[in-house]
């Protein structure tokens, strides 16, 4: 079956005129609810049933757009929020869609607002057909950020349906991925006693005692390496990065306060909250024999480790639809939460990660037509 190209960019230039970033600096901040609500309109207007979910008073939505009833069913899932941007740098206006040697650029064009009109083709044939099992439609708010839209969707449950299968459309240059590191970000603060620094009597420092946490952390870093090791992934071991230090205000003082961020990255089968109650007990001892408070805390959430088993049926139906086998990715994506909600989950959609996040984003063309007729072959199987 064929697509319209012309209503496929027609679609993605409207998805990417709506600025959508979300960030952690307040400053960059913005809704989604325009976007949202774009895709409930054109979503309804192809027969779903279409439930915009606020996010509390964030300004935020979900949308929860749905074709069938019953158990079972497929959701098709992507964000609706994007990173910020470096207007200067890219050659054309980010919020206007251009197309240039087979590429369409835009801010989301691949990560990942591309998705949605593959989406809204690939069910165009099936419209005056009925639906034996549902198609459900997720748009999430907060994916670049917090990822609230998903956490609030895990929470919920989608009300009235409970799919067996779900596939995020995130950039995978079409090979099904089917496991990613999680990722923690946390904050270490240490809190001394200043004082002037010809006497150390004076004072508690605060940066000596950060030595020590720190070689604890790297201690740590090296029994994870040891302990657990994926041959799935390029880099095979969980990771942990030391990102960023803060703390003192001069040579001549004894620092009272100092301030270290870092992530982790862990393998599937490995617990974020584990992992912290680990950090926090090692934590322990170094603030009772330095005399200095520490204080563990998350600079977000975290997002979880994903693993699929690569014989479950939804890696066989898409490793054959596509003609690759399922691989793994290092970044991350909403893909456990999914999996909460008792979903066979994979990771599937045209565009590269290359791509993402950086100036001049775009989608190749060439991939938009096989991302549309893998997702009918998806609707055909789980829906009709």
């Amino acid at each position: 079956m064929s697509f319209d190209s012309k209503r496929y960019i027609d679609h993605l230039q409207q998805l990417v005129a709506l600025p959508s970033v979300s960030c952690g600096l307040p400053e960059w901040d913005m809704s989604n609810q325009k976007v949202i609500d774009y895709l409930a309109t054109v979503f309804g207007d192809l027969g779903f049933n279409t439930r915009v979910v606020p996010l509390g008073d964030s300004g935020k939505s979900n949308l929860i757009a749905s074709r069938g009833t019953g158990a079972g069913g497929l959701v098709l899932a992507g964000h609706s929020d994007t990173v910020p941007y470096d207007a200067d740098r890219w050659q054309s206006d980010p919020f206007t869609l251009t197309e240039r040697d087979g590429k369409l650029y835009g801010l989301g064009a691949t990560d990942m607002k591309g998705f949605f009109p593959v989406i809204i083709e690939a069910v165009k044939p099936y419209l005056d057909k009925p639906f034996k099992h549902p198609l459900i439609v997720l748009a999430t708010a907060d994916e670049e950020s917090s990822m609230s839209g998903a956490r609030a969707l895990a929470q919920d449950g989608i009300a009235g349906f409970k799919p067996r299968y779900a596939v995020i459309g995130e950039p995978t240059g079409l090979v099904p991925i089917r496991a990613h590191k999680g990722i923690m970000m946390e904050a270490i603060r240490v809190r001394g006693k200043s004082g002037h620094s010809s006497n150390p009597a004076l004072g508690n420092n605060a940066l000596e005692a950060m030595n020590q946490v720190m070689n604890t952390l790297l201690q740590l870093r090296g029994e994870l390496q040891l302990q657990y090791r994926d041959p799935g992934f390029a880099v095979q071991t969980p990771t942990l990065n030391l990102g960023c230090i803060h703390g003192g205000d001069g040579a001549n003082r004894i620092c009272a306060e100092c301030e270290l961020h870092f992530d982790l990255r862990l393998l599937p089968g490995m617990d974020n909250d584990e992992l912290r109650q680990v950090i926090a007990q090692r934590l322990t001892p170094i603030a009772e024999t330095s005399g200095t408070d520490i204080v563990l805390s998350s600079l977000f959430e975290g997002v979880d480790p994903f693993g699929e088993s690569a014989n479950s049926e939804l890696v066989k139906v898409c490793e054959e639809l596509t003609g690759n086998t399922a691989d793994t990715v290092a970044f991350a994506t909403e893909a456990p939460f999914m999996q909460q909600m008792g979903m066979q989950t994979l990771i599937l959609g045209p565009g590269s990660i290359n791509q993402a996040h950086q100036p001049d984003e775009f989608i190749p063309l060439d991939q938009i037509g096989p991302a549309i007729n893998i997702l009918r072959r998806l609707i055909e199987k789980y829906c009709l």
